[in-house]
């Protein structure tokens, strides 16, 4: 492989691109800091393979997706309506709430701190 320079003032400088940075959410970032603080061979492990930016960016997506598909099935199971939204503003915002935390309790003890 033959590397191109550009002059830049008295140096050479090779001329090549850095990979795209990747597209890591809240839960990678999580996962990234659980992995570095309490697993850190695995840690150790994904960072010498180069697979701990595929790895944070799949555990993002599938977390992402596993919310979202909590959230919504807390709201048919509780009933929680535009209706109700309409209706009663303040026992709406509460029933999010509490569906928001428990969706975010079972997606970070099921994936991220695992």
């Amino acid at each position: 492989m033959k590397l191109e320079y550009r002059k830049c003032g008295d140096y050479l400088i090779p001329d090549f691109e850095l990979p795209p940075k990747p597209a890591i959410g809240k839960y990678g970032k999580m996962r990234h800091s659980y992995l570095r603080k309490h697993k850190e061979p695995l840690f150790t492990a994904l960072m010498m393979q180069d697979k701990l930016n595929s790895h944070l960016e799949e555990i993002d997506k599938s977390a992402q997706e596993m919310y979202d598909c909590l959230v919504n099935r807390l709201k048919e199971q509780y009933g929680i309506t535009e209706k109700l939204k309409a209706e009663n503003q303040l026992v709406w915002v509460h029933m999010m709430n509490e569906i928001h935390q428990i969706a975010e309790d079972i997606v970070l003890t099921g994936l991220i701190y695992k």
